[in-house]
């Protein structure tokens, strides 16, 4: 039934741009155009003049079938496209395919309802790559139409799309400078009250089931929202060393101010992306904190008010209900539990320790899980933000870095080998 629905969609907008106006030069022709071609491929393989486009606003969509990301953003973006078509938007979407045959082409462009460029046509999907500068997919390119101002052009649509969907049309510089506004103003205005409750639901869910705890106690605590799922791998290989630290946290409180001194306390509610009851029960049970629902409403809002892309993630908030950090799980990584309270004071002073003692480790070593010498680096020379090849987690900072092949590894996570020794 979605397949004969997009197909059904795409024949009521080809046959509306067929039925459109088809004079004239523009921009977009001139991009889209080749010297033998004039017209674009609608996925049932109908041609469509490429002028039939003029006036509309246009995205250019850099993807490809065999890439996962691709496909995950294709269901996205379709929906967008369809409810903007239903408003009745001037906008459309041309395909530039990255595909690896035409086979692949006209099978991925199937379950498009837009147009795309030929499959055969190498030298204007060349170009386009080079004249945008796409570094990779999903890409979505935005031309406003009868604009000639390069700054007209928004790069960054597939970041739009996921953070504001329709909403975000028609993608001018304006609209999404008020769109940003708003969020600031949200996120500034924001309270432990309205980011986990709603009108059904004051409370969250507590240990042993079914009770409830009312979010009022929460209020002046420093939060972690534990944003996973029981199918996401990462998710429950973090989860463990997240009940470690929770735990030691909880015992560094109480010995600092006694057990039954409510001042100071962390708490954390997981945030489920659990596909069925029975996949979060059985995760949930695994955890000492709280827990929103499974299906409650505030979890897609929260989704979106902290532009979460991908789970695990672990956003931190402070007592006064504000958000501290995004990146809780990456400190976690780097600083166990003398990450928290996790503020930029605390973490300016983990810095300057973890700055002080790389000053006593080897420049270089062997590691014993990789084969070519590596360099200990840093933000400054060649570090930042990576993956440890050996332990799979975050880092910043300090890591020991192959200028090889890229292979990089914690401090904490080499094991020398003879060569070191």
């Amino acid at each position: 039934m979605r397949r004969e629905a997009i197909v059904s969609k795409d024949n009521d907008n080809i046959q509306a741009l067929l039925n459109g106006d088809v004079s004239g030069n523009s921009k977009v022709s001139s991009l889209l155009a080749s010297k033998d071609r004039d017209y674009l491929l609608s996925p049932n393989g109908n041609q469509v003049k490429i002028s039939a486009l003029d006036g509309k606003v246009i995205g250019l969509y850099f993807s490809a079938n065999w890439y996962p990301p691709c496909r995950n953003f294709n269901q996205v973006l379709i929906e967008i496209y369809e409810q903007l078509r239903q408003n009745g938007s001037n906008f459309e979407i041309v395909y530039v395919s990255s595909d690896e045959d035409n086979v692949a082409f006209n099978s991925y462009h199937a379950c498009m309802p837009w147009l795309a460029i030929p499959f055969s046509d190498l030298e204007t999907k060349k170009s386009l790559n080079r004249k945008f500068e796409i570094e990779g997919i999903p890409c979505l390119v935005i031309l406003q139409p009868n604009d000639t101002k390069e700054e007209a052009t928004l790069c960054d649509g597939v970041e739009f799309v996921y953070r504001y969907g329709v909403q975000a049309f028609p993608f001018t510089k304006e609209r999404l400078e008020q769109l940003q506004k708003e969020d600031r103003e949200r996120h500034e205005n924001q309270n432990l009250t309205d980011l986990l409750t709603n009108h059904n639901r004051d409370y969250l869910l507590g240990h042993p089931g079914p009770k409830q705890v009312p979010v009022a106690s929460l209020v002046g605590k420093t939060i972690g929202l534990f944003f996973s799922a029981q199918w996401c791998i990462p998710g429950v290989n973090f989860t463990p060393k997240l009940i470690s630290i929770h735990h030691k946290i909880k015992q560094m409180l109480a010995e600092k101010h006694g057990s039954n001194d409510p001042d100071e306390d962390f708490e954390i509610v997981f945030v489920s992306s659990d596909h069925d009851q029975t996949s979060f029960d059985s995760y949930f049970d695994s955890m000492p904190w709280l827990a929103l629902p499974f299906g409650d409403p505030n979890i897609k809002n929260l989704v979106k008010h902290f532009d979460v892309k991908g789970i695990p993630c672990l956003v931190i908030l402070g007592p006064d209900g504000k958000t501290i950090t995004r990146n809780g799980r990456n400190l976690i990584n780097l600083y166990q539990e003398n990450a928290y309270p996790f503020t930029e004071a605390r973490l300016e002073i983990l810095e300057k320790q973890m700055d002080e003692e790389a000053k006593s480790l080897p420049r270089s070593v062997y590691h014993s899980g990789h084969r070519h010498e590596l360099n200990l680096v840093s933000d400054g020379n060649g570090g930042g933000p990576f993956i440890c090849c050996d332990c799979d987690e975050q880092g910043t900072a300090w890591v020991y870095l192959c200028l090889e092949c890229g292979y990089e590894v914690h401090p904490k996570c080499v094991r020398s080998t003879a060569a070191d020794r």
